[in-house]
């Protein structure tokens, strides 16, 4: 069976709408990846179901949406299932009016846990299957599976991931002026002085961009939550994400002191675009740019930044432009990460719907999808040699990695008031020049 697709094609997202890692290249021949005949021996266990279509809605569109499509071919053609994929980055604001209406999809691709839980609040998301719950408890973590349980039920398996907190650099520019990558971020800030020597011009360590059209700010929210989670470790971050720990309090202010050594420093600050005042106005997809130019060494963005680059450009240790995740505060800290990622709800228990929930749960699906190119995932049973970048691969052995401590970004479970809105405009504000205090406490007066 072949799948439909249909997308309704409108102004790029802010932010996640960058969630590619890489531009997908023509991989879609790569084995067990779908697109060919299919060898339907690993599909028996899905049943078959001749005849039927599940609709799949998502903000996925473009060159992702292909790939998506093209991840699950090989499925359709053994189940006989005809999976109608609709993709449009209105998806998270209709879905509302759709499932009001009776016009559910079977299945939504949900971009963040918080629009998940409230799906599941006002009835519209089903429990997930046994099937799926038992794919999950096999091939993802307990606090991946825990994004998609609500008062103890398991609704929704994660799909795909982001890792943030990378920092970008030139590994030319890192050899030329003997620079080493820092393992603390003590000696983060301490290159960063370094750097400082330089004195050339419009050259400064860092460049910076908040700028994201009404999302402006959610750059700065990534920085501070990388800080929370090294800094006052997981739980902690957990408490603060539950508006059990304030903003206003130590652990939390201190995370923006931290970040402020760097964004509030006009010493290190912004290389090629101008100095503090200049982070709002830069675009978050330019401001990393400046490392190709020479006017500045260091960029913190997540990995999902690598579409950025441009053509010709080489990501990779020994290339044009390579990343390192950012330092724990203490040489011996257990590696920790902030992240992305999707999770997919049912709005029915029908077989077929349940058969498509599963796949998308299972390794089969996680190795046909990561072959592709585009996208990476925290799905244990991903061999990372299936990625199509260094990066991805390296993102992928992050997320797999036994001792690494993932949280999921912090701004994206909290309540909308706060998460999208006050966090997004108070870090506009501060860089702007209001105080942490004022910040923070302003931020605190809007947490539900």
């Amino acid at each position: 069976m072949r799948s439909t697709l249909r997308r309704r094609l409108i102004a790029p997202a802010a932010a996640i709408g960058a969630l590619s890692l890489v531009l997908a290249g023509c991989a879609a021949d790569e084995p067990g990846a779908g697109g060919g005949d299919a060898d339907c021996t690993e599909y028996e266990q899905y049943g078959q179901f001749e005849g039927e279509t599940v609709e799949v809605y998502a903000t996925i569109i473009d060159v992702e949406a292909d790939n998506l499509v093209t991840s699950w071919s090989d499925f359709e053609s053994c189940t006989g299932i005809t999976i109608d994929y609709v993709g449009t980055q209105e998806a998270e604001t209709q879905i509302n009016v759709r499932a009001a209406a009776g016009d559910a999809p079977d299945l939504m691709i949900i971009p963040q846990p918080g629009l998940l839980q409230r799906l599941i609040a006002d009835g519209y998301v089903v429990a997930a299957p046994e099937s799926v719950e038992a794919n999950v408890d096999e091939f993802w973590s307990e606090s991946w599976k825990g994004y998609g349980t609500v008062d103890g039920t398991f609704y929704a398996a994660p799909l795909m991931a982001s890792v943030k907190g990378y920092v970008w650099y030139s590994p030319a520019d890192f050899e030329e002026n003997g620079y080493e990558i820092p393992t603390t971020y003590d000696e983060l800030i301490a290159l960063s002085e370094t750097m400082t020597e330089r004195n050339e011009g419009p050259y400064r360590p860092w460049c910076a961009g908040f700028g994201s059209g009404d999302a402006t700010g959610w750059v700065g929210t990534d920085w501070v939550e990388d800080l929370v989670l090294r800094g006052a470790g997981p739980e902690a971050y957990d408490q603060w994400v539950a508006g059990e720990l304030p903003f206003n309090s130590p652990e939390v202010t201190e995370a923006f002191d931290r970040v402020g050594e760097v964004l509030l420093n006009d010493e290190f600050v912004n290389g090629g675009f101008g100095g503090v005042d200049s982070i709002v106005t830069t675009t978050f997809q330019d401001s990393g740019l400046a490392i190709l130019d020479g006017t500045c060494s260091l960029h913190h963005q997540a990995s999902f930044y690598e579409a950025q680059w441009g053509e010709g450009v080489t990501v990779a240790e020994d290339g044009d432009v390579w990343a390192f995740i950012t330092p724990p505060i203490n040489a011996d800290d257990p590696a920790a990460v902030t992240g992305g990622g999707e999770f997919v709800g049912a709005f029915n228990d029908s077989e077929a719907t349940a058969a498509v929930q599963t796949y998308l749960s299972s390794d089969l699906w996680a190795n046909n999808r990561i072959s592709l190119g585009g996208v990476i995932s925290a799905n244990q049973g991903l061999d990372p040699a299936n990625a199509q970048s260094d990066l991805a691969r390296q993102s992928i052995e992050i997320l797999q990695g036994e001792d690494t401590v993932f949280r999921f970004d912090a701004s994206d479970l909290m309540p909308a008031a706060v998460g999208t809105s006050s966090f997004w405009t108070g870090m506009v504000d501060w860089i702007g020049g209001a105080s942490t205090d004022e910040v923070t406490t302003a931020i605190d007066s809007t947490f539900p």
